[in-house]
């Protein structure tokens, strides 16, 4: 069994809020058939289209193409969320119980 990366971390501290409410997500597959920048979770909040691009810590910055995406997708009316640590989770996690409480 391999360790799971600070990354892997992450997203189990992610899908964790996600499960806990109860919420649809996926992960879009990552093998050079979709479209670059998209967030490594897809989320339905209360109707709301949620992307959350993770990152292993505060040092790793959304690239480019991840930052584009982020803002295409609030101009179109959802929302993006940069998840690296448990305090940026913590946000994520506020966001979700005042929409869904």
């Amino acid at each position: 069994m391999s360790a799971m990366t600070p990354e892997g971390r992450v997203k189990r501290m992610v899908t964790g809020v996600l499960k806990k409410y109860n919420l649809w997500y996926f992960f879009p597959a990552a093998n050079g058939m979709g479209r670059a920048g998209i967030p490594d979770i897809i989320a339905i909040v209360a109707g709301d289209f949620v992307g959350i691009e993770v990152k292993a810590d505060k040092t790793k910055k959304p690239t480019e193409l991840q930052k584009i995406c982020g803002k295409e997708i609030q101009a179109a009316g959802g929302l993006w969320f940069l998840v690296y640590d448990e305090d940026s989770c913590a946000e994520l996690e506020r966001y979700i119980q005042d929409k869904v409480m």
